[in-house]
């Protein structure tokens, strides 16, 4: 998988948090920031469904950028399912499967409720609460609108990246920007999200019927 794949699945995906309390001497969380937070949760977890389109831009270290990705995902409850050029990502709630187009290939995992991975419902609701410090540092324009900014800082130093901003308006969070040690930089943007459209539950689970020929790596 390419490397802008690779973060971006990861940052859904397999980013696995130590779930750990800040060491001494680190400094506090801004109450502040956690307010706004705590509302982004909050109203997260009122919908029902959630669909979005999302656009993924990398820079190097230069700030010269690289590339970029557009994809959509689609969420209800603990299910969801992520696609982007040339790769679907389903997942039930308990299975996932990863379906490679270029190679007709899917494999198939089963999720483990202790890994602590993030999903993209964590990304929106309180995948913060032990892994970051976090500080509110104003309101920015961003595409034309006031945002509140928002940095988080990992407690896991071992992490690759060393910054996210979050830029939140009205209580959801419309573009991420994550900062790798390398410097490297990747900007992450939500685009007409759409909630509460019924949405049928197989859409979240592969059907090796609509694949004709399709190989399947069964890893469970």
């Amino acid at each position: 998988m390419k490397k802008s794949s690779l973060l971006l699945f990861g940052l859904f995906l397999t980013i696995n948090l130590l779930h750990a309390q800040a060491p001494k001497g680190m400094g506090k969380s801004d109450t502040e920031a956690k307010k706004i937070l705590d509302a982004v949760s909050t109203k997260f977890k009122s919908y029902k469904t959630v669909q979005a389109n999302f656009l993924l831009k990398i820079d190097n270290a230069s700030g010269k950028n690289i590339g970029s990705k557009k994809g959509s995902v689609t969420m209800k409850g603990l299910k969801y399912r992520i696609s982007v050029p040339g790769q679907d990502i389903f997942s039930d709630g308990s299975t996932t499967w990863t379906y490679e187009k270029s190679s007709n290939e899917v494999t198939i995992n089963k999720i483990d409720p202790s890994a602590n991975s993030i999903t993209p419902q964590k990304l929106f609701t309180n995948f913060y609460d032990k892994d970051f410090l976090y500080k509110f540092n104003g309101l920015v324009k961003v595409a034309g609108k006031n945002m509140q900014e928002l940095e988080l800082t990992p407690i896991d130093k071992t992490k690759p990246f060393f910054k996210v901003l979050l830029y939140i308006d009205q209580s959801t969070i419309y573009t991420t920007k994550v900062f790798e040690k390398s410097g490297s930089r990747y900007t992450y943007s939500i685009s007409n999200m759409k909630t509460g459209n019924n949405i049928a539950d197989n859409t979240f689970s592969f059907d090796s019927k609509k694949y004709p020929g399709v190989e399947i790596v069964d890893l469970r």
